[in-house]
Protein backbone atom coordinates (compact mmCIF):
# COMPACT_ATOMS: atom_id res chain seq x y z
CA UNK A 1 0.00 0.00 0.00
CA UNK A 2 1.38 3.61 -0.80
CA UNK A 3 2.30 5.74 2.04
CA UNK A 4 -0.55 7.90 2.79
CA UNK A 5 -0.70 10.82 5.42
CA UNK A 6 -2.43 8.66 7.26
CA UNK A 7 0.71 7.10 8.43
CA UNK A 8 2.74 9.75 9.36
CA UNK A 9 3.92 9.41 13.10
CA UNK A 10 2.87 13.01 14.78
CA UNK A 11 3.86 14.52 18.15
CA UNK A 12 2.28 13.84 21.29
CA UNK A 13 -0.58 16.36 22.13
CA UNK A 14 0.39 17.90 25.61
CA UNK A 15 -2.95 16.88 26.47
CA UNK A 16 -2.78 13.10 25.73
CA UNK A 17 -6.04 11.68 26.81
CA UNK A 18 -7.14 9.75 23.36
CA UNK A 19 -10.91 10.45 23.60
CA UNK A 20 -10.57 13.71 23.38
CA UNK A 21 -12.55 14.69 20.26
CA UNK A 22 -10.31 17.45 19.39
CA UNK A 23 -6.80 15.20 19.06
CA UNK A 24 -5.41 14.80 15.19
CA UNK A 25 -9.14 14.82 13.37
CA UNK A 26 -6.81 15.12 10.64
CA UNK A 27 -6.08 11.40 11.04
CA UNK A 28 -9.66 10.73 10.79
CA UNK A 29 -10.54 12.89 8.08
CA UNK A 30 -7.41 10.92 6.35
CA UNK A 31 -9.07 7.57 6.57
CA UNK A 32 -12.56 8.85 5.61
CA UNK A 33 -10.54 10.35 2.41
CA UNK A 34 -8.56 6.35 1.84
CA UNK A 35 -12.32 4.58 2.24
CA UNK A 36 -13.88 7.23 -0.15
CA UNK A 37 -11.17 6.55 -3.17
CA UNK A 38 -11.51 2.48 -2.31
CA UNK A 39 -7.73 2.81 -0.79
CA UNK A 40 -9.34 0.93 2.26
CA UNK A 41 -12.14 -1.14 2.81
CA UNK A 42 -11.45 -2.79 6.33
CA UNK A 43 -10.64 -1.06 9.77
CA UNK A 44 -9.37 -2.97 12.45
CA UNK A 45 -10.77 -1.56 15.51
CA UNK A 46 -8.41 -3.07 18.57
CA UNK A 47 -7.77 -2.69 22.17
CA UNK A 48 -5.05 -4.42 24.00
CA UNK A 49 -6.35 -6.91 26.42
CA UNK A 50 -4.11 -7.70 29.48
CA UNK A 51 -1.96 -10.33 27.32
CA UNK A 52 -1.33 -7.26 25.13
CA UNK A 53 -3.03 -9.39 22.10
CA UNK A 54 -5.00 -6.86 19.94
CA UNK A 55 -8.86 -7.36 20.34
CA UNK A 56 -11.67 -6.16 18.59
CA UNK A 57 -13.52 -5.84 15.23
CA UNK A 58 -12.91 -5.80 11.36
CA UNK A 59 -15.47 -3.37 10.61
CA UNK A 60 -16.51 -2.32 6.29
CA UNK A 61 -15.59 1.34 5.25
CA UNK A 62 -18.94 2.12 4.51
CA UNK A 63 -20.24 1.12 8.05
CA UNK A 64 -17.26 2.95 9.40
CA UNK A 65 -18.32 6.00 7.25
CA UNK A 66 -22.11 5.67 8.23
CA UNK A 67 -21.53 4.37 11.94
CA UNK A 68 -18.06 3.96 14.10
CA UNK A 69 -16.62 7.42 12.57
CA UNK A 70 -18.97 9.05 14.75
CA UNK A 71 -19.91 6.19 17.85
CA UNK A 72 -16.92 3.69 17.92
CA UNK A 73 -17.81 0.27 18.29
CA UNK A 74 -18.59 -2.34 21.52
CA UNK A 75 -17.13 -5.71 22.71
CA UNK A 76 -17.82 -7.88 25.42
CA UNK A 77 -16.24 -7.11 28.89
CA UNK A 78 -15.19 -10.24 29.50
CA UNK A 79 -12.04 -9.82 27.24
CA UNK A 80 -10.42 -7.87 30.05
CA UNK A 81 -11.02 -11.33 32.53
CA UNK A 82 -10.03 -14.63 30.10
CA UNK A 83 -6.58 -16.45 29.94
CA UNK A 84 -4.67 -17.92 27.13
CA UNK A 85 -7.11 -20.21 25.76
CA UNK A 86 -10.11 -17.02 26.02
CA UNK A 87 -11.69 -18.93 29.04
CA UNK A 88 -13.99 -16.78 31.22
CA UNK A 89 -12.27 -16.77 34.76
CA UNK A 90 -14.11 -16.54 37.34
CA UNK A 91 -13.78 -13.98 40.33
CA UNK A 92 -13.09 -10.85 38.86
CA UNK A 93 -14.78 -7.76 40.07
CA UNK A 94 -15.06 -5.97 36.58
CA UNK A 95 -17.42 -8.34 35.02
CA UNK A 96 -18.76 -11.70 35.28
CA UNK A 97 -21.59 -14.53 34.66
CA UNK A 98 -23.93 -13.01 37.15
CA UNK A 99 -23.39 -9.45 35.44
CA UNK A 100 -24.03 -10.55 32.34
CA UNK A 101 -21.21 -10.09 30.67
CA UNK A 102 -21.85 -6.43 29.60
CA UNK A 103 -20.57 -4.49 26.65
CA UNK A 104 -18.02 -1.78 27.34
CA UNK A 105 -17.34 0.79 24.90
CA UNK A 106 -14.37 1.46 22.46
CA UNK A 107 -13.74 4.73 21.90
CA UNK A 108 -11.76 5.76 19.03
CA UNK A 109 -7.97 7.37 19.62
CA UNK A 110 -7.93 8.86 16.31
CA UNK A 111 -4.17 9.60 17.00
CA UNK A 112 -3.44 6.11 16.23
CA UNK A 113 -5.60 5.49 12.97
CA UNK A 114 -2.89 4.22 10.06
CA UNK A 115 -2.74 1.66 7.23
CA UNK A 116 -1.12 -1.89 7.81
CA UNK A 117 0.90 -2.30 4.77
CA UNK A 118 0.95 -5.85 5.32
CA UNK A 119 -2.80 -6.46 4.74
CA UNK A 120 -4.62 -5.21 1.76
CA UNK A 121 -6.70 -1.96 1.99
CA UNK A 122 -6.62 -2.02 5.95
CA UNK A 123 -6.45 0.17 8.60
CA UNK A 124 -5.95 -0.03 12.38
CA UNK A 125 -7.98 2.26 14.69
CA UNK A 126 -6.64 1.84 18.59
CA UNK A 127 -9.45 2.60 21.46
CA UNK A 128 -9.59 3.12 24.84
CA UNK A 129 -12.57 1.36 26.78
CA UNK A 130 -15.63 2.71 28.57
CA UNK A 131 -18.28 1.36 30.70
CA UNK A 132 -21.86 2.73 29.68
CA UNK A 133 -21.58 6.49 31.22
CA UNK A 134 -18.46 7.13 29.30
CA UNK A 135 -16.14 6.29 32.81
CA UNK A 136 -12.65 4.48 31.80
CA UNK A 137 -12.07 0.91 32.28
CA UNK A 138 -9.54 1.35 35.24
CA UNK A 139 -8.18 -2.17 34.65
CA UNK A 140 -7.78 -1.68 30.95
CA UNK A 141 -3.90 -1.63 29.76
CA UNK A 142 -4.20 1.07 27.94
CA UNK A 143 -6.20 3.61 30.36
CA UNK A 144 -3.07 1.91 32.97
CA UNK A 145 -0.35 3.45 30.91
CA UNK A 146 -2.33 6.58 30.37
CA UNK A 147 -3.00 7.19 33.81
CA UNK A 148 0.76 7.13 34.54
CA UNK A 149 1.57 9.44 31.67
CA UNK A 150 -0.49 12.21 32.98
CA UNK A 151 1.37 11.54 36.03
CA UNK A 152 4.87 12.03 34.85
CA UNK A 153 3.27 14.96 32.64
CA UNK A 154 1.86 16.87 35.67
CA UNK A 155 5.23 17.35 36.77
CA UNK A 156 6.54 18.70 33.53
CA UNK A 157 7.63 15.50 31.95
CA UNK A 158 7.39 13.26 29.19
CA UNK A 159 8.51 9.78 29.83
CA UNK A 160 9.61 8.33 26.54
CA UNK A 161 10.18 4.90 26.18
CA UNK A 162 12.33 2.82 23.45
CA UNK A 163 11.52 -1.42 23.89
CA UNK A 164 14.15 -4.25 21.89
CA UNK A 165 12.21 -7.15 21.22
CA UNK A 166 13.18 -10.44 20.68
CA UNK A 167 12.16 -13.49 18.86
CA UNK A 168 12.43 -17.30 17.39
CA UNK A 169 11.78 -17.37 13.93
CA UNK A 170 10.99 -21.25 13.55
CA UNK A 171 10.44 -23.12 9.84
CA UNK A 172 7.26 -24.37 10.67
CA UNK A 173 3.76 -22.77 10.21
CA UNK A 174 1.91 -22.21 13.39
CA UNK A 175 -0.23 -25.48 12.58
CA UNK A 176 2.23 -27.87 12.09
CA UNK A 177 3.87 -26.70 15.24
CA UNK A 178 0.83 -27.73 17.11
CA UNK A 179 0.53 -30.63 15.52
CA UNK A 180 3.94 -31.62 16.76
CA UNK A 181 2.37 -30.53 20.46
CA UNK A 182 5.56 -27.37 20.13
CA UNK A 183 8.16 -30.34 20.29
CA UNK A 184 11.20 -30.89 17.78
CA UNK A 185 10.44 -27.79 16.07
CA UNK A 186 12.59 -26.96 13.22
CA UNK A 187 14.27 -24.44 14.17
CA UNK A 188 15.25 -21.58 11.05
CA UNK A 189 18.77 -21.08 12.20
CA UNK A 190 21.37 -23.88 13.20
CA UNK A 191 23.75 -21.50 15.13
CA UNK A 192 24.01 -19.36 17.73
CA UNK A 193 24.27 -16.18 15.14
CA UNK A 194 24.45 -13.10 17.38
CA UNK A 195 25.34 -9.96 14.64
CA UNK A 196 26.07 -12.63 12.26
CA UNK A 197 25.11 -11.46 8.76
CA UNK A 198 25.46 -14.06 6.66
CA UNK A 199 22.62 -16.08 9.27
CA UNK A 200 20.50 -13.00 8.79
CA UNK A 201 20.64 -12.84 5.35
CA UNK A 202 19.14 -16.60 5.06
CA UNK A 203 16.12 -15.03 7.55
CA UNK A 204 15.58 -11.59 5.18
CA UNK A 205 12.60 -13.31 3.48
CA UNK A 206 10.87 -12.67 6.71
CA UNK A 207 12.85 -9.80 8.40
CA UNK A 208 12.91 -7.44 5.16
CA UNK A 209 9.34 -7.12 5.26
CA UNK A 210 8.82 -7.22 8.65
CA UNK A 211 11.10 -4.03 8.48
CA UNK A 212 9.95 -2.59 5.51
CA UNK A 213 5.49 -3.38 6.38
CA UNK A 214 6.21 -1.54 9.53
CA UNK A 215 8.10 1.34 8.24
CA UNK A 216 5.06 1.82 5.58
CA UNK A 217 2.41 1.87 8.77
CA UNK A 218 3.91 4.17 10.81
CA UNK A 219 6.06 2.39 12.57
CA UNK A 220 9.67 3.54 12.09
CA UNK A 221 12.33 0.86 12.69
CA UNK A 222 15.89 1.53 13.75
CA UNK A 223 17.68 -2.39 12.69
CA UNK A 224 17.55 -5.26 13.18
CA UNK A 225 20.32 -8.13 14.10
CA UNK A 226 21.15 -11.61 14.65
CA UNK A 227 20.35 -12.87 18.93
CA UNK A 228 22.06 -15.23 20.91
CA UNK A 229 20.11 -18.53 19.48
CA UNK A 230 20.03 -20.27 16.59
CA UNK A 231 16.71 -18.50 14.43
CA UNK A 232 16.37 -15.44 17.20
CA UNK A 233 16.87 -12.25 16.19
CA UNK A 234 16.04 -8.61 17.30
CA UNK A 235 14.01 -5.82 15.39
CA UNK A 236 14.66 -2.01 17.46
CA UNK A 237 12.15 0.49 16.92
CA UNK A 238 12.87 3.83 17.04
CA UNK A 239 12.48 6.08 20.41
CA UNK A 240 9.21 7.79 21.29
CA UNK A 241 6.44 8.84 23.78
CA UNK A 242 5.58 5.89 26.04
CA UNK A 243 1.96 5.82 24.54
CA UNK A 244 3.20 5.84 20.91
CA UNK A 245 5.68 3.49 21.62
CA UNK A 246 3.63 1.26 23.25
CA UNK A 247 0.84 0.86 20.58
CA UNK A 248 4.33 0.71 18.22
CA UNK A 249 5.35 -2.04 20.17
CA UNK A 250 1.72 -3.92 20.04
CA UNK A 251 1.51 -3.42 16.05
CA UNK A 252 4.84 -4.59 15.21
CA UNK A 253 4.52 -7.52 17.80
CA UNK A 254 1.13 -9.14 16.26
CA UNK A 255 2.16 -7.62 12.08
CA UNK A 256 5.66 -9.65 12.69
CA UNK A 257 3.64 -12.80 13.54
CA UNK A 258 0.98 -12.58 10.78
CA UNK A 259 4.14 -11.79 8.12
CA UNK A 260 5.60 -14.30 9.25
CA UNK A 261 2.41 -17.17 9.14
CA UNK A 262 1.79 -15.16 5.21
CA UNK A 263 5.11 -16.80 4.03
CA UNK A 264 4.19 -20.28 5.80
CA UNK A 265 6.53 -19.84 8.62
CA UNK A 266 6.35 -18.94 12.60
CA UNK A 267 7.65 -16.57 14.95
CA UNK A 268 7.13 -16.65 19.01
CA UNK A 269 8.09 -14.04 21.48
CA UNK A 270 8.19 -17.03 24.59
CA UNK A 271 10.34 -15.72 26.88
CA UNK A 272 11.95 -18.90 27.33
CA UNK A 273 10.65 -20.73 24.25
CA UNK A 274 13.54 -23.54 24.71
CA UNK A 275 15.41 -24.22 28.30
CA UNK A 276 18.79 -25.55 26.28
CA UNK A 277 18.55 -21.85 24.16
CA UNK A 278 18.81 -18.32 25.36
CA UNK A 279 15.53 -16.43 26.58
CA UNK A 280 13.94 -13.39 23.93
CA UNK A 281 13.98 -10.28 25.97
CA UNK A 282 12.32 -6.68 25.99
CA UNK A 283 15.16 -4.08 26.98
CA UNK A 284 13.17 -1.23 28.09
CA UNK A 285 14.63 1.81 27.91
CA UNK A 286 13.34 5.00 29.53
CA UNK A 287 13.98 8.82 30.19
CA UNK A 288 11.75 12.00 30.93
CA UNK A 289 11.75 14.70 28.71
CA UNK A 290 10.46 18.24 28.70
CA UNK A 291 6.43 18.48 27.78
CA UNK A 292 7.80 19.79 24.11
CA UNK A 293 10.49 16.77 23.88
CA UNK A 294 13.23 19.19 22.94
CA UNK A 295 15.58 18.09 26.03
CA UNK A 296 16.37 14.95 28.23
CA UNK A 297 15.89 15.64 31.63
CA UNK A 298 18.14 13.29 32.88
CA UNK A 299 21.11 15.60 32.14
CA UNK A 300 21.66 18.89 33.09
CA UNK A 301 24.88 21.31 33.62
CA UNK A 302 26.97 18.17 31.62
CA UNK A 303 26.34 15.70 34.25
CA UNK A 304 23.18 13.02 34.71
CA UNK A 305 21.15 15.03 36.83
CA UNK A 306 19.28 14.62 40.43
CA UNK A 307 16.10 13.43 38.68
CA UNK A 308 18.08 10.66 36.41
CA UNK A 309 19.45 9.18 39.55
CA UNK A 310 15.70 9.19 41.44
CA UNK A 311 14.27 7.46 38.34
CA UNK A 312 16.68 4.69 38.77
CA UNK A 313 16.77 4.57 42.71
CA UNK A 314 12.87 4.36 42.08
CA UNK A 315 13.13 1.27 39.11
CA UNK A 316 15.36 -0.45 41.60
CA UNK A 317 13.33 0.15 44.74
CA UNK A 318 10.29 -1.64 43.12
CA UNK A 319 12.10 -3.86 40.93
CA UNK A 320 10.72 -7.03 42.64
CA UNK A 321 7.41 -5.71 43.79
CA UNK A 322 6.23 -4.48 40.26
CA UNK A 323 7.85 -8.13 38.55
CA UNK A 324 4.38 -9.74 37.74
CA UNK A 325 4.40 -6.63 35.23
CA UNK A 326 7.70 -7.41 33.47
CA UNK A 327 7.37 -11.09 33.58
CA UNK A 328 3.53 -11.79 33.99
CA UNK A 329 3.27 -16.12 32.98
CA UNK A 330 4.97 -19.16 34.30
CA UNK A 331 7.39 -19.36 31.57
CA UNK A 332 8.73 -15.85 31.84
CA UNK A 333 10.95 -16.27 34.83
CA UNK A 334 12.58 -19.78 33.16
CA UNK A 335 14.41 -16.84 31.09
CA UNK A 336 16.13 -15.65 34.65
CA UNK A 337 19.69 -17.56 34.35
CA UNK A 338 22.73 -16.58 34.81
CA UNK A 339 25.57 -16.27 32.22
CA UNK A 340 22.75 -16.25 29.56
CA UNK A 341 22.42 -12.34 29.25
CA UNK A 342 19.12 -12.22 31.44
CA UNK A 343 19.16 -10.93 34.69
CA UNK A 344 19.08 -12.40 37.87
CA UNK A 345 20.50 -9.33 40.41
CA UNK A 346 18.44 -6.11 40.61
CA UNK A 347 21.84 -4.67 40.08
CA UNK A 348 22.80 -1.23 38.17
CA UNK A 349 25.93 -0.53 36.23
CA UNK A 350 27.34 1.80 33.28
CA UNK A 351 27.14 -0.48 29.96
CA UNK A 352 26.77 -3.92 31.93
CA UNK A 353 24.96 -6.47 30.80
CA UNK A 354 25.34 -8.62 33.24
CA UNK A 355 23.04 -6.14 35.77
CA UNK A 356 19.55 -5.81 35.92
CA UNK A 357 19.37 -2.17 35.22
CA UNK A 358 21.93 -1.19 32.15
CA UNK A 359 22.62 2.73 32.35
CA UNK A 360 23.76 4.23 29.11
CA UNK A 361 24.59 7.38 26.87
CA UNK A 362 25.11 11.09 28.19
CA UNK A 363 23.07 14.65 27.38
CA UNK A 364 20.02 13.84 25.39
CA UNK A 365 21.14 9.77 24.65
CA UNK A 366 21.09 9.30 28.68
CA UNK A 367 18.47 6.07 29.13
CA UNK A 368 18.20 3.54 32.06
CA UNK A 369 17.78 0.17 29.86
CA UNK A 370 15.70 -1.85 32.36
CA UNK A 371 16.56 -5.96 31.31
CA UNK A 372 14.32 -7.64 33.49
CA UNK A 373 10.96 -7.50 31.38
CA UNK A 374 10.74 -10.22 29.01
CA UNK A 375 9.56 -10.96 25.50
CA UNK A 376 6.22 -11.93 26.45
CA UNK A 377 5.71 -8.34 28.26
CA UNK A 378 2.47 -6.34 27.71
CA UNK A 379 4.16 -2.82 26.77
CA UNK A 380 1.36 -0.85 28.37
CA UNK A 381 1.43 -2.64 31.89
CA UNK A 382 5.40 -2.76 31.54
CA UNK A 383 5.68 0.67 30.49
CA UNK A 384 3.29 1.82 33.09
CA UNK A 385 5.01 0.07 35.70
CA UNK A 386 8.54 1.40 34.76
CA UNK A 387 6.83 5.10 34.69
CA UNK A 388 5.17 4.38 38.20
CA UNK A 389 8.49 3.22 39.93
CA UNK A 390 10.08 6.24 38.48
CA UNK A 391 7.86 8.65 40.06
CA UNK A 392 7.81 6.77 43.14
CA UNK A 393 11.68 7.22 43.27
CA UNK A 394 11.59 11.08 42.31
CA UNK A 395 8.69 11.80 44.50
CA UNK A 396 10.73 10.01 47.63
CA UNK A 397 14.23 11.06 45.88
CA UNK A 398 15.55 7.65 46.38
CA UNK A 399 18.89 7.21 45.67
CA UNK A 400 20.59 4.10 44.02
CA UNK A 401 22.53 1.60 45.82
CA UNK A 402 26.22 1.70 44.22
CA UNK A 403 27.26 0.81 40.75
CA UNK A 404 27.72 -2.89 40.65
CA UNK A 405 31.36 -3.80 39.27
CA UNK A 406 32.25 -6.62 37.10
CA UNK A 407 29.77 -9.94 37.08
CA UNK A 408 26.62 -9.13 38.65
CA UNK A 409 25.80 -12.77 38.05
CA UNK A 410 28.27 -13.75 40.87
CA UNK A 411 27.77 -11.63 43.54
CA UNK A 412 25.68 -13.25 45.93
CA UNK A 413 25.01 -10.05 48.15
CA UNK A 414 22.81 -8.28 45.61
CA UNK A 415 19.20 -8.56 45.63
CA UNK A 416 17.84 -11.27 43.06
CA UNK A 417 14.68 -10.60 40.82
CA UNK A 418 11.76 -12.82 41.88
CA UNK A 419 12.65 -16.57 40.61
CA UNK A 420 8.14 -17.66 40.07
CA UNK A 421 5.47 -16.35 38.98
CA UNK A 422 4.03 -17.40 42.75
CA UNK A 423 7.12 -14.87 44.24
CA UNK A 424 6.20 -12.15 41.81
CA UNK A 425 2.30 -12.43 43.34
CA UNK A 426 3.52 -11.84 46.77
CA UNK A 427 5.78 -9.17 46.06
CA UNK A 428 2.78 -7.41 44.54
CA UNK A 429 0.29 -8.31 47.02
CA UNK A 430 2.46 -6.77 49.61
CA UNK A 431 3.11 -3.45 47.73
CA UNK A 432 1.60 -0.54 49.38
CA UNK A 433 3.34 1.41 45.97
CA UNK A 434 1.73 -0.53 43.72
CA UNK A 435 -1.61 0.62 45.24
CA UNK A 436 -0.90 3.66 45.49
CA UNK A 437 -0.03 4.52 41.97
CA UNK A 438 -2.04 1.98 40.23
CA UNK A 439 -5.04 1.38 42.60
CA UNK A 440 -6.51 -1.18 44.82
CA UNK A 441 -9.02 -2.09 41.71
CA UNK A 442 -6.12 -2.56 39.26
CA UNK A 443 -3.92 -4.33 41.30
CA UNK A 444 -6.21 -7.15 42.70
CA UNK A 445 -7.68 -7.10 39.08
CA UNK A 446 -3.99 -8.38 38.22
CA UNK A 447 -3.48 -10.64 41.09
CA UNK A 448 -6.68 -12.38 40.51
CA UNK A 449 -5.60 -13.23 36.74
CA UNK A 450 -1.87 -13.95 38.21
CA UNK A 451 -3.41 -16.84 40.87
CA UNK A 452 -5.68 -17.99 38.43
CA UNK A 453 -3.10 -19.10 35.90
CA UNK A 454 -0.41 -20.13 38.70
CA UNK A 455 -3.23 -22.48 40.19
CA UNK A 456 -3.72 -23.84 36.79
CA UNK A 457 -0.17 -24.32 36.39
CA UNK A 458 -0.32 -26.12 39.66
CA UNK A 459 -2.61 -28.92 38.58
CA UNK A 460 -0.35 -29.47 34.42
CA UNK A 461 1.67 -32.94 34.50
CA UNK A 462 4.34 -31.46 32.05
CA UNK A 463 6.55 -33.46 29.60
CA UNK A 464 9.68 -32.64 32.16
CA UNK A 465 7.66 -34.92 34.75
CA UNK A 466 6.85 -37.62 32.30
CA UNK A 467 10.24 -38.12 31.15
CA UNK A 468 11.98 -38.06 34.40
CA UNK A 469 9.36 -40.00 36.21
CA UNK A 470 7.09 -42.65 34.10
CA UNK A 471 9.49 -45.18 34.15
CA UNK A 472 11.88 -44.64 37.29
CA UNK A 473 10.07 -44.24 40.08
Amino acid sequence: MKETKLNRPVAAPVNNHPTDPKINLSKLNALKEAIGKNEVDTVLMVFPDMQGRWMGKRVTGPFFLDSVARHGVHACSYLLTVDMEMEPLPGFKLTSWDRGYQDFHMAPDWNTARNLAWLEKTALVICDLEDDRGRPIEAAPRQILLKQIERARAKGCLPMIGSELEFYLLRETYDTAREKNYHNLAMFGSYVEDYHIFQGAKEEIVHRDIRNFMERSGVPIESSKGEWGPGQHEINLRYTDALEMADRHTIYKHGAKEIAMAKGFSLTFMAKFDSALAGSSCHLHSSLWDLEGQKNRFWAKDKPSDLFRHWLGGQMALGKEFSLFYAPTINSYKRYQSATFAPTKIAWAHDNRTCGFRVLGESNGLRVENRIPGADANPYLAFAATIAAGLYGIERKIEPPEQTHGNAYTQTQIPGVPRSLEEAIAELTNSKAAHEAFGPEVVEHYLHYAECEAATHRKAVTCWEKARYFERI
